[in-house]
């Protein structure tokens, strides 16, 4: 037998993952750029901003709904702290400056793609989730072998979370336009160094999959 990363999904063994895409860092009040003066705003994050919401989250809203439809588990990481000080959180994370409060509005999931009934949110401290929570005794209880992978940053904790489900035993499917960081050229600079680890995906692909195993 042939291994291979290209395999579809089989929904009763899957799950869709969004990493991060919470208001701390999807949307122009979070703390992650509520601070920064309009001309900078604009300068640094206008791309992105625009990105997420004329294409990357309306993917994201595309490939939520068929994933529940095809009764594919749906999970959500974001980022924040165990504690209201951040004294739980990564050095990385303390000399980044990233502190999102326990409870805070920053760390919840955004209102475009919220949670439905017992979808499960997990809070991280860490750029991995499989560092700072126990996504995987959560996945192997529920019978996950297959991951697909959105969210924000590309480069950053979604290349993270790649790199540590694949070394887990995971099959990782990342939807490359349902994530997003903050350039093109940083985006498809990820997509390529991440290649080798994972099979790639446009969320129109992912969805015509799915509908296929329905």
């Amino acid at each position: 037998m042939t291994l291979t990363r290209n395999v579809p999904l089989d929904p009763a063994q899957s799950a869709l993952l969004f990493i991060d895409v919470q208001n701390f860092s999807a949307e122009r009040k979070g703390a992650e750029f509520r601070d920064l003066p309009p001309d900078e705003m604009q300068e640094k994050y206008g791309w992105y901003f625009d990105q997420l919401d004329t294409r990357v989250v309306p993917n994201m809203q595309a490939i939520q709904k068929a994933a529940r439809a095809a009764g594919v588990e749906v999970m959500y990481t974001t980022i924040e702290s165990l504690t209201l000080d951040g004294r739980d959180r990564s050095l990385d994370y303390k000399i980044t400056g990233f502190n999102v409060p326990k409870g805070s509005w920053d760390g919840k999931v955004i209102d475009r793609i919220a949670p439905q009934g017992d979808e499960i949110v997990l809070p991280k401290s860490s750029s991995s989730v499989f560092v700072s929570t126990h996504i995987d005794y959560i996945l192997r209880n529920l019978g996950v072998r297959q991951l697909v992978l959105s969210g924000l940053i590309t480069d950053q904790c979604v290349e993270s979370a790649i790199r540590d489900a694949c070394d887990l035993g995971y099959l990782v499917t990342q939807v490359t336009d349902a994530c997003l960081t903050y350039s093109p050229e940083r985006h498809e600079n990820s997509l390529g160094a991440i290649r080798g680890y994972c099979r790639q995906v446009t969320s129109a692909e992912l969805i015509a999959e799915l509908e296929a195993q329905t």
